[in-house]
């Protein structure tokens, strides 16, 4: 069933890209390698070795051939998240013992410690986010939830994320039909009580027919023999391309916190 209305564009993945790059490698390497970056980008202290660290991650971003306009969409919201805290962090951290502070504002002086540290914020959020969607957010997610099934993630939560990547369409559809009937009634929302007993009604309605479909599909599951776990009907297996992969993503995170810990 299409969850888009005529006329709108489809919502495009990642993993609609060419199958070339990591698409190629079996998607437990590439899951263990971004979790592995992460980790050593998080334990990184210095600022040569995170810019190091954005430089592979941007180097994987272009050998996935990320859509520039799309990845730095999402990036842009990344740090937009984070902004404030940014920029908070040179005026909250007091200035090191006998040093005076970088400038001051509205009579709130900036520390050099501060800005440092919102830096390095910047760098290992950004770093790891386009990790992440080099290796992961390219892959599709019935693909990354078989990936997390064979690497041992517990069953039920593996369970509950393919049923929400299933069904979170459908519950955005169904909140949009529910969104088209009220302003086919000349609902318009204002600053007003008439409009927050409206949006409720709404929320309650979507909450009720969400229990309903819920019901519905356990039933027709339990009709097909579902007992509580889904099965996993994927073989993956690593090649020699994997295998060079997982080592080549070791070796890497190990020379950065190295070199890291030696500068």
């Amino acid at each position: 069933m299409p969850t888009t209305r005529p006329g709108q564009p489809a919502i495009r993945s990642f993993a609609d890209g060419p199958d070339a790059g990591p698409r190629r490698l079996d998607p437990r390497a590439r899951v263990l390698a971004a979790v592995a970056f992460a980790v050593a980008v998080v334990a990184l202290t210095g600022l040569p070795a995170l810019v190091a660290a954005v430089g592979v991650a941007f180097g994987l971003a272009v050998w996935a051939r990320l859509p520039l306009k799309e990845t730095a969409r999402r990036v842009a919201a990344m740090d937009g998240f984070i902004l404030l805290t940014l920029v908070m962090l040179p005026f909250t951290t007091p200035p090191a013992a006998g040093t005076e502070p970088l400038f001051t504002l509205w009579g709130l002086p900036a520390s050099r410690g501060g800005l440092e540290h919102a830096v390095r914020i910047a760098l290992k959020a950004n770093a790891v986010i386009l990790a992440l969607l080099a290796l992961v957010g390219t892959m599709r997610e019935t693909v990354l939830g078989h990936a997390l099934g064979r690497l041992g993630v517990p069953a039920k939560l593996v369970t509950l994320f393919l049923m929400t990547v299933r069904y979170i369409e459908v519950l955005h559809a169904e909140y949009g039909r529910l969104r088209w009937a009220m302003k086919a009634r000349g609902f318009r929302p204002r600053t007003d009580l008439h409009t927050l007993k409206s949006l409720g009604h709404l929320v309650g309605m979507l909450l009720v027919r969400s229990l309903e479909r819920s019901e519905r599909v356990l039933a027709a599951m339990k009709c097909r023999g579902y007992t509580g776990r889904l099965p996993l009907l994927d073989t993956l297996r690593a090649g020699p391309a994997d295998w060079a992969f997982g080592a080549a993503a070791a070796i890497g995170c190990v020379v950065l916190v190295a070199a890291d810990r030696l500068a």
